[in-house]
């Protein structure tokens, strides 16, 4: 159990340290290709190019680094700085040779353990003792590791990362009913927790890739609770407490901006209505999204990056449908508040216990 909670630990320590890239590069591509009409990005330097050719290939540059950067993060998570060089070579073989976020996540790990394996068991003499964490122990790692990712355990990683990206674009209608929903479900869950980093994780893996669908039903399902939820308490208020109605006017605004965790306090009051309606309501999103062939370039940002989606119109009706579908549930399935009356009763002092010597 503790060793799963470690791995969890340093999967989030990656996620954390790749996001800001991952949202800095989408926002570029998005502008760029807003403003700039999709400019072709810049490969030949001695030629001249535009500014928003510049912002999208700054984008697309800072994309080739997110394994990279998630391999050195995990790998520094779990050895600290002797685990940066490699984690972060491994990142970029992963890249180079098509493994892409998996290979980058393995690679990560594999750098990070054997940097510690190194670390208690390498013995040197005293004058070389000061290279360790600077330059041996950095250098024996990359060397182990990068051969095993070149040549063991990056080809496979290639080949299922590859076979699942040939599967999400030739996905026919049937399928993508199935993987929008259950993939569109996860993302609104638990409001931000394991289950939705998860979907998340794997959009974003698959962002690298170019298949943008999986990051628009990300987007999608973590905006529909907190719109299902204040939509249901405009229709029926009396379904909801003052304290309950108080966080929802909080949960709106931070679901405009995809913040979802802003329902856990109405979801602890009523976890099984609240969770199932805001689920099923996210599936359909979900659903939508495939259907409608919508698909986000940026990982992140809610409501201010629907125009750089293609068919941001499609999302919006995703958007809609699967709040009013949230809103119906709950109002249908949860049941009135009540409202608990403390009424403190004023107590009489009695003065005839008092006695004055």
């Amino acid at each position: 159990m503790l060793k799963k909670l470690q791995l969890k630990k340093h999967a989030l320590t990656g996620i954390s340290f790749m996001l800001p890239l991952v949202v800095a590069s989408g926002l570029l591509i998005a502008i760029g290709n807003l403003a700039g009409g999709n400019p072709a990005v810049i490969k030949d330097y001695k030629s001249s190019y535009t500014i928003w050719q510049a912002a999208v290939s700054l984008g697309v540059f800072g994309m080739g680094l997110l394994p990279a950067v998630m391999g050195a993060a995990i790998a520094y998570s779990i050895a600290d700085r002797p685990g940066i060089a490699p984690g972060l070579l491994m990142g970029m073989i992963a890249n180079a040779i098509g493994a892409g976020f998996l290979g980058g996540m393995l690679g990560g790990y594999l750098s990070g353990y054997f940097v510690n394996f190194l670390k208690k068991n390498l013995k040197v003499h005293k004058w070389a003792q000061g290279l360790m964490p600077m330059m041996i122990i950095p250098l024996i790692s990359s060397c182990v590791i990068g051969l095993l990712m070149f040549f063991v355990i990056g080809r496979p990683i290639a080949a299922v990362s590859m076979a699942l990206t040939v599967f999400l674009q030739t996905m026919n209608s049937g399928s993508k009913v199935i993987f929008g929903a259950i993939m569109g479900a996860m993302a609104a869950f638990d409001f931000g927790g394991p289950v939705n980093k998860v979907a998340s994780l794997f959009a974003d893996g698959l962002l690298m890739q170019k298949i943008y669908g999986p990051e628009a039903i990300k987007i999608c399902a973590s905006m529909i609770p907190p719109f299902g939820v204040t939509l249901s308490w405009l229709i029926k208020k009396s379904r909801y407490s003052k304290s309950e109605a108080d966080n929802i006017k909080i949960a709106f605004p931070m679901g405009i901006c995809m913040i979802t965790e802003g329902v856990i306090p109405i979801a602890a009051v009523d976890p099984i209505r609240v969770i199932f309606s805001c689920s099923f309501g996210a599936a359909i999103g979900g659903i939508l999204i495939m259907l409608l062939n919508v698909g986000s370039p940026v990982p992140s940002g809610g409501m201010f990056i629907v125009p750089a989606m293609t068919n941001p119109i499609g999302f919006l009706i995703a958007l809609g449908v699967g709040s009013v579908v949230t809103a119906f549930l709950l109002v249908v399935l949860k049941k009135d508040a009540k409202e608990e009356v403390v009424e403190e009763e004023e107590e009489e002092l009695d003065l005839s216990s008092i006695k004055i010597n």
